[in-house]
């Protein structure tokens, strides 16, 4: 509800227009700017004696501020009637300003924009003063040429401004995206509520009104200073950062690259290893010791040919250029070519491996090589981990969506931890087991098999717990005819 007695008192109020206040205000503001910077000169120097002189001209400006915002009231705003701030008086700094001026004010490099050239002589100076390196621009257009040959800490921008004015400059800085982070405090004569709104709308970082008071100035410049500095420490952190993993991009390319090379030279002369000691199999009879010899070679050959095509292949997949062989596949046939390759394993630890297949099970798309050495690496994994005399099943039935065959290895070892679930699938996630005494692997096992499986549109996961065994089960899609 209106206060009546305050609606009498803005009805005797003069109406002119908000630009001849300015014009009114500009040189008063000047007049109590320029004689607050003598005094701080004076003091600064010892030249005590000329402070009150200068007081009195302070005091006769502010008289007359005070006059002109008791008397006349602007006929145009921005938005809706003009309303009136309260001016702090020049030595009565509010509390949040004395609380950013004990932190002490920081030195930047200034644009200070303006087109009246006592105010930006005025205020330049008394930023210098203070310590402060300070450009000068005249006009809008000019300020922000400046501001793309020259990084800026901060900018004190007057709104009122021919051809440009302080709203059109705020609003093209914060577009730019090189400059939207530079903070703005903008500067009027004219003290009205919806101008300022509309500036920090904007994205201005504060407002200062005509005069300025040389204690708030202090305070808002310190903490719009120590702001910008906190935003281009972060930028050089980001920068670092992004630098960094750059650098180990290349240097992961680089290790890849020369790993590829290596593992590609290594497979040749093994494959000769290999196809000699098959040759002197042949050659001749062997007593026992040297067959059991040549037997162990070539099993341990083959085991290192099979992780060299492990990397290979993971290699390919990892970088999407291996390219599926598809065929019609059988279930009960593939999961019985798989277990004939781990049965020796599973014999030596006296395990039983059991197979359970689905009867309704159609023949599927595939690629027979990738998904057989999927079953083995998951049959493997479930061996090497169970117990002698514990037992490993596998099975095969059709997914409860119907539209994919689900295959599960079930064993009854130690398990794995919930934690490990993740870092398991994970490229070279065996080595912490291989540190534990475990037998020795690629640790691209389990890796290669997530990637065989998605490549196939499937997916794969496991569940497991410590000491209650763990289940690995993948899904491989059935052909769009047989999902129904």
């Amino acid at each position: 509800m209106n206060d009546p007695i305050q609606s009498d008192a803005l009805e005797l109020r003069h109406k002119l227009p908000s630009g001849l206040i300015h014009d009114l205000r500009s040189p008063l503001n000047q007049i109590i700017g320029y004689s607050e910077m003598l005094m701080e000169q004076a003091q600064e120097s010892g030249n005590v004696g000329q402070t009150p002189d200068l007081e009195k001209v302070r005091a006769a400006g502010h008289r007359l501020l005070t006059l002109i915002e008791t008397n006349l009231v602007a006929t145009e705003g921005v938005s809706g009637a003009p309303q009136a701030l309260l001016i702090a008086p020049p030595d009565s700094p509010t509390a949040p300003d004395l609380q950013l001026l004990s932190s002490g004010v920081s030195q930047g490099l200034i644009l200070v924009v303006d087109d009246d050239l006592s105010n930006l002589d005025m205020l330049s100076r008394r930023l210098e003063f203070q310590g402060h390196e300070v450009a000068r621009a005249r006009s809008g257009q000019e300020a922000l040429d400046m501001m793309h040959a020259r990084v800026f800490d901060l900018v004190l921008l007057d709104i009122m401004m021919p051809d440009m004015d302080g709203y059109e400059v705020l609003a093209k800085l914060k577009a730019d995206e090189l400059l939207q982070h530079v903070p703005v405090i903008v500067i009027s004569a004219l003290n009205e509520l919806n101008a300022v709104v509309r500036c920090i709308e904007m994205g201005a970082a504060d407002h200062l009104s005509k005069p300025i008071d040389s204690t708030r100035l202090k305070a808002r410049i310190s903490a719009c200073l120590d702001k910008k500095r906190g935003h281009d420490r972060e930028a050089l952190l980001f920068d670092q950062l992004r630098q960094s993993h750059e650098r180990l991009q290349a240097l992961e390319r680089q290790r890849e690259d020369l790993t590829r090379m290596v593992v590609h030279d290594l497979r040749t002369p093994l494959t000769s290893v290999i196809a000699a000691m098959q040759t002197m199999e042949m050659v001749g009879d062997l007593n026992p010791l040297q067959k059991e010899v040549v037997d162990i070679a070539i099993s341990g050959s083959g085991a290192l040919l099979s992780m060299i095509n492990d990397l290979l292949d993971f290699e390919k997949m990892e970088s999407s250029d291996m390219k599926l062989d598809y065929s019609a596949l059988s279930v009960a046939d593939l999961i019985a070519s798989a277990v004939a390759q781990v049965a020796p394993l599973a014999e030596q630890k006296q395990l039983k491996l059991l197979q359970k297949i689905a009867a309704d099970l159609p023949p599927f798309e595939g690629d027979e090589d990738k998904l057989r050495r999927t079953l083995v690496n998951l049959l493997g994994n479930a061996i090497k981990f169970t117990p002698p005399g514990g037992h490993v099943t596998v099975e095969a039935y059709r997914s409860q969506e119907g539209n994919s065959v689900e295959f599960s290895v079930q064993d009854n070892g130690e398990g794995i931890p919930e934690e490990a679930f993740g870092r398991i699938f994970e490229k070279f996630g065996q080595v912490e087991s291989r540190q534990g005494g475990r037998t020795m692997s690629t640790g691209l096992g389990l890796t290669f098999c997530k990637l065989a499986i998605e490549s196939h549109g499937g997916h794969i996961r496991v569940e497991s717990e410590p000491g209650q065994g763990s289940t690995f089960s993948f899904t491989v899609p059935l052909p769009l005819m047989d999902k129904a």
